[in-house]
């Protein structure tokens, strides 16, 4: 129980040792330490050739030279706009389907079976296709990060749907519930964490599905940052682009979890 001492609250003590923020930061941040304080000893060390794995104050040193030039804050701008753009697309079509298959017997027979069948083909078996119907151009790329972000979407979600218990929506249709009424005050709350579950996951793919796209066909971004560095040899960018995808889908999740914690506080 949470005690007040004047103006002063007294109930930090009563969290867990294993919930409290600052282990969950120290904690998160060790393992990196550790990978870090590895890697630089075997790089000067000389136990690893250089030409092979580079310090990390070469990958440093070549942050600061791009940074200074102005090219990666605009590789790093330009992918974080094509991310969010095909995320917002695909997880918006994926919550309309989902409500399609997961609330409606005729979404479900009508849907089901192709968009089984779509799934099952690999994202990079579609590059080709999107190439000759779309260009090299921005559409292609957005479309299949969009994609990638609406399977997960759409998968989650209406197996949640049509895993609502059926006895309160049976015990919410007696008090005249119906329709959006019904799908407001029973079925959304019900399906609150596996949207959140399921826009995480998407947005993961869509920082995956957004290499791809970069690497087969891009003049600019993270993904041709890493197309451009193995073609002059450039191993520090290389692993520069790699902590730097590393860091932006942390980031993302970060701020999807922040989101997730706001909506099952005002939904459950």
């Amino acid at each position: 129980m949470t005690l007040l001492r004047g103006n002063t609250t007294v109930g930090a003590a009563s969290v867990p040792f294993w919930r409290r923020r600052s282990v969950r930061v120290s904690g998160g941040l060790l393992v990196p330490i550790l990978i870090l304080g590895v890697w630089q000893t075997v790089t000067v060390s000389g136990l690893v050739p250089s030409y092979r794995l580079p310090a990390p104050t070469s990958v440093l040193a070549a942050a600061i030279q791009l940074s200074e030039s102005g090219e990666l804050w605009f590789h790093v701008a330009i992918s974080v706009q094509r991310v969010l753009l095909g995320f917002g697309i695909g997880s918006a079509v994926g919550l309309v389907f989902a409500a399609l298959v997961g609330l409606t017997r005729v979404g479900d027979i009508l849907f089901t079976p192709i968009l089984a069948a779509f799934r099952a083909v690999p994202s990079l078996a579609l590059v080709p296709l999107l190439l000759l119907w779309m260009g090299i151009g921005e559409d292609s790329k957005v479309i299949l990060i969009a994609i990638g972000a609406f399977f997960p979407v759409f998968t989650t979600v209406s197996s949640a749907l049509r895993q609502v218990d059926p006895q309160s929506i049976e015990m919410a249709r007696s008090f005249s519930l119906r329709g959006l009424a019904l799908f407001r005050v029973v079925q959304l709350p019900a399906v609150v964490p596996s949207i959140v579950s399921g826009l995480r996951l998407a947005m993961a793919q869509s920082w995956l599905f957004l290499v791809a796209a970069e690497l087969l066909a891009a003049a600019m971004g993270l993904g041709f940052l890493l197309t451009l560095a193995q073609s002059t040899g450039r191993i520090d960018q290389i692993l520069l682009a790699i902590v730097l995808l590393a860091v932006l889908g942390t980031l993302s999740n970060a701020m999807l979890s922040l989101a997730q914690k706001y909506l099952l506080q005002r939904w459950i």
